[in-house]
């Protein structure tokens, strides 16, 4: 029964993205693992999706792998292209710590690109956004 499934909060684990510094036409999306611990079988799915001139529009679904990420690390996923902030763009972070899976889904959602949403990242020591 789906009530018998125990849900978990994912907690200490973030996505973020940071204007690349040597194109200013692409962004650097990065996953944070800011645990203690490793993080293991770590399935990303990004995608973008919304309205352009009145016409849906989708990107295609990308997905990365990765098998171990360290505590209190960054791994660069993609580079992002700054065309591609028209749309909402998704990261759905799935991975295995302590003997459980979790998963959570990452929007940074049309308009939320601008410099007054921007942080230090950790781990990166950039200024970007960040969703935790």
């Amino acid at each position: 029964m789906k009530k018998d499934i125990p849900i978990k909060k994912v907690t200490d684990i973030a996505v973020a993205v940071v204007p690349n510094v040597e194109d200013l036409n692409f962004w650097d999306v990065y996953l944070l693992n800011l645990k203690n611990y490793n993080i293991n079988n770590v399935f990303i799915s990004s995608r973008g999706y919304g309205e352009i001139n009145g016409e849906k529009v989708q990107t295609t679904q990308l997905r990365y792998f990765y098998e171990i990420i360290g505590p209190e690390m960054a791994v660069k996923i993609e580079p992002l292209d700054s065309e591609l902030f028209k749309l909402a763009n998704e990261y759905w972070v799935s991975f295995q710590f302590d003997n459980f899976m979790y998963d959570k889904k990452y929007v940074f959602v049309k308009g939320s690109f601008m410099e007054v949403n921007f942080t230090t990242i950790p781990i990166v020591k950039r200024k970007g956004i960040m969703i935790k």
